[in-house]
């Protein structure tokens, strides 16, 4: 059965630092003018798995040009007892039936992830998925004893039906954040005008990680370029070290107490989470620890930032993004892993407009909120890991006043 979702009116402040365009800072349309916002609903109907099949961690959702949905998890890590795993990559119809799932086994003609993390589908149906296991981390199976040891160095490229196409790296390869042959624990791609941008990835434990955007050929995966925070030069976590992890919170490494208006730190730190380029050719960068999206030109120039809910409790904000499907693409969604939201920010004036969800187990609540997706007709596909371990979907029911709390 359906229920509405409660929401609460956000309290946080996007600061913008720079200009997109000549009307960034003019009105929205008429409708957000009048106070409507998008709203949405929960289906808790969402999806259907087989008899007896269960997910793990769900860690990424993707929606191709036919509203299939497609998710990955690890189905090494929670599956419910007495549960058979489900494959890796799972592919839904619109009304959430199951279609077919395939992955996981390792090959002559590629290497299998230790750590299942991102899933994309491009304009023409090619599969990319990445992984984020590195030595240490806690990512790779469900006893906290037993900890990966090597790292998912490597980007994967299949068709829809799980034929393989093209790998990009090695696995336990990567020499740092100067390597142009191999990524670390990548955690999302887009491709756009043949362009593979990566966001790469996650830093520790230890003097690990790449914190960068890097962009290869889709179709051969050669090198093309590569840039840090604010467009600089970069600097990866062996020549800069991120400062403490602070208490109280998972994801939260590298991040540390930052003022609302503070620019914060010149480089990533913590996780490049999520990359997403809108209609008119800007890209969006999660930088997870450091509560902000960072807005690039297609060859790295930085542009401005806005902050997600920096005064917390949650230190780990922006984890996923997608953008509303109207042709000027005016919101965009952000989820909010620290804080168990989803943030409603107008893109041009930057501002958020509310949140909803909460921290819980309830359809419409989350718990690991982790990565998100956005269908033709506007409804938004969630995924969850620990411990919500779930994907969720809340169908889009037009324009109105934010509900009261």
């Amino acid at each position: 059965m359906k229920r509405f979702i409660s929401v609460k009116f956000a309290a946080i402040a996007l600061v913008a630092f720079a200009v997109i365009g000549q009307g960034a800072r003019g009105s929205s349309a008429a409708a957000q003018s009048a106070g409507q916002v998008p709203l949405f609903q929960v289906d808790a109907t969402w999806p259907q798995l087989p008899n007896n099949m269960a997910t793990g961690l769900v860690s990424s959702v993707a929606v191709d040009k036919d509203d299939h949905v497609w998710i990955l998890h690890r189905p090494r890590v929670s599956v419910p007892a007495g549960k058979t795993p489900a494959p890796p990559v799972l592919e839904f119809d619109a009304n959430g039936k199951y279609l077919r799932g395939w992955g996981g086994q390792q090959s002559d003609a590629y290497e299998w992830f230790d750590s299942e993390h991102g899933i994309y589908v491009a304009d023409n149906g090619d599969i990319w998925l990445g992984g984020s296991s590195r030595p240490g981390a806690t990512v790779c199976a469900d006893s906290l004893k037993n900890m990966c040891t090597r790292g998912d160095d490597m980007l994967l490229k299949f068709t829809k039906q799980g034929k393989f196409l093209l790998q990009i790296g090695k696995r336990n390869a990567s020499t740092g954040g100067h390597d142009t042959k191999n990524v670390h624990s990548a955690t999302d791609v887009f491709v756009y005008k043949n362009d593979l941008y990566v966001s790469d990835g996650y830093e520790g434990p230890g003097a690990q990680g790449d914190r960068r955007v890097i962009v290869f050929d889709a179709n051969t995966g050669a090198y093309k370029r590569m840039w840090g925070a604010f467009g600089n030069a970069i600097k990866d976590a062996k020549e800069e070290p991120a400062p403490p992890a602070p208490e109280g919170g998972r994801g939260a490494r590298g991040s540390q107490p930052q003022a609302p208006l503070e620019p914060g730190p010149q480089q990533f730190t913590g996780v490049v989470h999520s990359i997403e380029i809108s209609k008119d050719g800007f890209v969006y960068v999660a930088d997870r620890a450091n509560q902000r999206i960072q807005v690039f030109t297609p060859d790295g120039k930085y542009v401005n930032q806005v902050i997600i809910n920096r005064p917390g409790p949650g230190k780990s904000s922006a984890a996923g993004l997608a953008f509303s499907t109207d042709p000027e693409q005016k919101y965009i969604y952000v989820a909010d892993m620290g804080n168990s939201h989803i943030v409603v920010v107008d893109r041009k004036t930057r501002q958020s407009l509310y949140h909803f969800g909460n921290r819980g187990a309830a359809p419409g609540d989350f718990q690991g909120l982790h990565n998100m997706a956005v269908d033709s007709k506007g409804n938004i596909y969630t995924a969850e890991v620990a411990p919500g371990a779930r994907a969720q979907r809340f169908v889009a029911k037009g324009m109105g006043a934010p509900p009261a709390q």
